[in-house]
């Protein structure tokens, strides 16, 4: 089997280079979409949903899913030097997210905020779940 002469393999791989950055200002500009459809959807969570609770599990997933979008569109446009402070951040966000929910949700609960929701479950034994949006 013969091998392609080296003008053919730079050829190929040029033209693999070319393909590879003519789509990735497009899939950037896709996830920078995604990325603000997203957010802004978990605004409009936050700003709509009854109580405490829903509000949090809103806006702790626009935080979540709609920022890392929007780093990876950093990443695959950025250079090299752009890569480390993504990563350093979605790391960030990735351990304080849940930490900070978690604090937030466990405040309401100990003063003693009801869920709204009537189909809310209350797992706790506290009474706070299932009250109707006037109490």
């Amino acid at each position: 089997m013969a091998t392609a002469p080296a003008y053919v393999i730079a050829y190929e791989a040029s033209v693999l280079s070319t393909a590879a950055t003519s789509v990735i200002p497009w899939a950037a500009d896709a996830l920078v979409f995604l990325g603000i459809l997203v957010t802004t959807i978990g605004v409009y969570g936050v700003v709509r949903l009854p109580d405490t609770y829903a509000r949090l599990h809103a806006a702790s997933k626009m935080v979540f899913l709609g920022v890392m979008p929007l780093l990876l569109a950093s990443a695959l446009t950025g250079g090299r030097e752009v890569i480390p402070r993504v990563i350093l951040i979605a790391f960030f966000l990735l351990v304080t997210t849940p930490v900070s929910a978690h604090m937030i949700g466990r405040a309401a609960y100990l003063r003693g905020e009801k869920m709204h929701a009537p189909e809310g479950v209350d797992e706790s034994g506290s009474g706070l779940g299932g009250a109707s949006p006037d109490s």
